[in-house]
């Protein structure tokens, strides 16, 4: 005979940054919840790579609002960089320089570890009910409720739950809700290289066509504790090779540390998917973060928009207003889907049109800002006029 656990009237499923930041959300409003998660806490704390590195300032407000002080906490953890340069083989075409504020920082950055690491100890304190090291196997979602069970065989009933389980949601698939979508063509490396004593004014740098690379694109991104590094592969390459290149070629391309640890390598193609609906036809399950949407990382949109979405999905449970959340959140990532693709169509360049804009605005940068500033704009997609994520 199978455990049944306390019912419950929320289940959020997934204990990444989106499902802790959803179940503190609904701690915020009075609403018991219990968080399921398949990984034992051991194994979801010691994951590698630093992964999300950007926390937005609206997402700082959101969590500081759902847990007062862990705004400030992250972004006190995190690093915030001054300057940001852009520059085309080799040579500088656009710079800019923000000034000190005594206000909220515009982000801050952080491994994601670290981030989820706080999320953690925040549900800690609030006392919220925690199963740990046991998958969702099976949902039912009904007009009067969910009916869960895990594959240890424990249930749970709850009136609603927020799927926070990834982008290989078991909430969603038993939802029969799709993911649709596409998956770039051209792969892209990322590696961490660990800079423990930290520049004392980092910058953020991407370059076209880097020269110490062989000509490819490459983005630096510092955050506390280390450097980013993604360099985007030719048509066809084995980026494993690159990554086992590495040693050579990243002096060259961090020539301002004076040792290149590497902590955690990747090789990945950017993917583009949307869910089919965001809540299932009985109005009980709604979806959130990556089992709701695949982004590019361009903005820093994906953790951005998945926590933007745990705080509305919890607010839609608490107002009963399901239907509106799946809209506005749907909307939002097919807006964030269309920046996201506009910033990967330009740092393809595979349009002869396109590469040939790229030369004129590099030829021009010297003597027209403009055109420089649009090359450093454009790899982070469109400006929104309307924070979605």
């Amino acid at each position: 005979m199978s455990a049944v656990a306390a019912p419950g009237p929320l289940a959020v499923v997934g204990a990444g940054p989106v499902g802790l930041s959803a179940a503190l959300a609904a701690h915020a409003l009075g609403l018991p919840a219990v968080l399921l998660e398949a990984q034992p806490r051991a194994a979801a704390a010691a994951r590698p790579g630093s992964r999300a590195i950007f926390v937005h300032r609206a997402t700082l407000e959101l969590l500081e609002r759902i847990s007062p002080g862990l705004g400030e906490q992250i972004a006190a953890r995190g690093l915030v960089w001054r300057t940001k340069r852009t520059l085309w083989a080799g040579r500088e075409v656009h710079a800019r320089s923000y000034r000190p504020s005594s206000a909220a920082p515009p982000f801050t950055s952080l491994p994601q570890t670290v981030v989820e690491d706080l999320l953690r100890a925040a549900c800690d304190r609030a006392g919220i009910a925690q199963h740990w090291g046991d998958p969702v196997a099976r949902v039912a979602s009904e007009k009067g409720g969910v009916r869960l069970r895990t594959a240890g065989g424990v249930a749970h009933e709850a009136s609603h739950v927020i799927a926070a389980d990834g982008p290989r949601s078991t909430v969603r698939a038993e939802a029969g809700l799709a993911l649709r979508g596409s998956t770039s063509a051209t792969g892209f490396v990322v590696i961490d290289v660990a800079d423990a004593a930290g520049l004392a004014e980092p910058e953020r740098i991407f370059h076209y066509r880097h020269p110490a690379v062989g000509g490819r694109n490459v983005l630096l991104v510092p955050f506390r504790g280390g450097w980013r590094v993604d360099v985007q592969c030719r048509p066809g390459e084995d980026g494993g090779r690159l990554i086992d290149e590495a040693p050579d070629w990243l002096p060259g391309v961090l020539p301002q540390l004076p040792a290149h640890e590497v902590t955690w390598s990747s090789v990945y193609r950017f993917q583009q998917r949307l869910a089919s609906a965001f809540t299932d036809r009985h109005q009980r399950i709604l979806l959130a973060g990556e089992a709701a949407h695949l982004l590019p990382p361009f903005g820093a949109r994906g953790m951005n928009s998945g926590i933007a979405d745990a705080v509305a999905a919890a607010r839609a449970v608490h107002t009963a207003t399901v239907p509106a959340y799946a809209l506005a959140r749907r909307a939002a990532a097919q807006q964030n889907i269309h920046a996201a693709a506009g910033a990967l169509d330009h740092l393809l360049a595979a349009r002869p049109r396109r590469r040939a804009a790229q030369w004129a605005a590099a030829a021009a940068a010297p003597w027209w800002p403009r055109a420089g500033r649009w090359l450093d704009a454009a790899p982070y997609g469109p400006q929104l006029r309307a924070v979605t994520y």
